[in-house]
């Protein structure tokens, strides 16, 4: 009796978190669709502040950094102190909403000065790469959405059929020119960890960090599925057949392009796993050892010695499941995709 209790009582919890949820993303939907309403939400809401893309980073009380989402009388005021136009505020991008429905914005300073910007803003405008090794796993999605939506309206203010000039609705949600309507996309690509049962795969392009290696990525052809590109990619990179594959979890990643990265695990057969590097594409790829990777795990950034990509990346994240699954803490599942050729 107790038992059925607890269930029923936990009944309205759940749906109410199910319903905050719907909530939130109901009013984001009225924005978009509403100029009006989004106006209004600007107002009360809170932005995120960029310089030519580069978001805006203050020190943070725990010692590192953070992206201060800054309420819009802040800004107002602030493009005052800057001698701008209070109407920069109107170029302004919704890119969601907390849980208290509060939303938030990005806006781009890029025609101010970045160091009085600084000065007044009381930050630092930081490389979006180096900003992902500084912000914290709850920040950093949200700078990358911000990033490619700012991005998206920098590279789209023509009409692509007509050429001419394209018009966006306050939320920043489209453009249109005419009847022709155009929505921000993500390029889908993959990103897969090779591994051989024992070892798994790393490589490093020349564009990395000193000392950085990740999992092999590429962008899926026109008309290719998921399984065809992830083969094609390790075969064109590093000349491996691929047996098996299993999907993890999937990414998005704002540079250089916005972009859907689906991360996956892959096999190779033991009996072959001779590599055939293709140095344009890459500058190294070796096979490391569960020791290696421990290691590599732990280290910081330095050139002495291989590190990986942030934790909050989907490359660092099929790192540790693998790391995981060879001390015996998951479980190894058999890959959902089979190719005998």
């Amino acid at each position: 009796m107790w038992n059925k209790f607890l269930c029923v009582a936990s009944r309205p919890l759940a749906f109410q978190r199910r319903s905050s949820f719907v909530s939130r993303m109901r009013y984001l939907k009225k924005l978009q669709r509403d100029d009006e309403a989004c106006v209004r939400a600007l107002r009360t809401g809170h932005l995120l502040l960029f310089h030519r893309l580069r978001p805006l980073l203050r020190p943070s009380q725990a010692g590192g950094f953070a992206c201060p989402t800054l309420p819009y009388e802040d800004v107002r005021s602030a493009l005052r102190a800057l001698g701008a136009d209070e109407s920069l505020l109107e170029e302004s991008v919704l890119i969601g909403c907390r849980q208290d429905e509060r939303p938030d914005f990005c806006l781009d300073l890029g025609r101010l000065d970045p160091t009085s910007a600084e000065k007044v803003c009381q930050g630092t405008f930081v490389d979006l790469k180096k900003s992902f090794f500084l912000l914290s796993e709850a920040e950093a999605p949200l700078v990358a959405k911000g990033r490619a939506l700012l991005s998206w309206h920098r590279s789209n203010k023509f009409c692509g059929a007509s050429g001419r000039p394209t018009c966006r609705n306050r939320a920043g949600s489209q453009r249109a020119c005419g009847d022709n309507v155009t929505y921000p996309a993500m390029a889908p690509a993959i990103i897969v960890l090779v591994s051989d049962g024992h070892r798994c795969l790393l490589a490093r392009q020349p564009s990395f960090p000193p000392g950085m290696y990740s999992a092999l990525a590429g962008f899926c052809d026109m008309g290719e599925s998921l399984e065809e590109a992830l083969r094609r990619e390790v075969a064109e990179e590093v000349g491996l057949h691929v047996d098996g594959v299993r999907y993890a979890s999937s990414q998005h990643w704002p540079h250089p392009r916005s972009t859907f990265l689906l991360g996956c695990h892959a096999h190779v057969s033991p009996a072959r796993t001779q590599l055939l590097v293709d140095r344009a594409e890459l500058e190294d790829a070796r096979w490391f050892a569960s020791e290696e990777i421990e290691a590599a795990l732990r280290a910081k950034a330095s050139p002495a010695a291989p590190w990986l990509p942030p934790k909050q990346s989907v490359a660092r994240r099929l790192v540790a499941e693998w790391a995981e699954r060879r001390r015996g803490v998951g479980e190894e599942k058999t890959p959902t995709f089979d190719s005998s050729d």
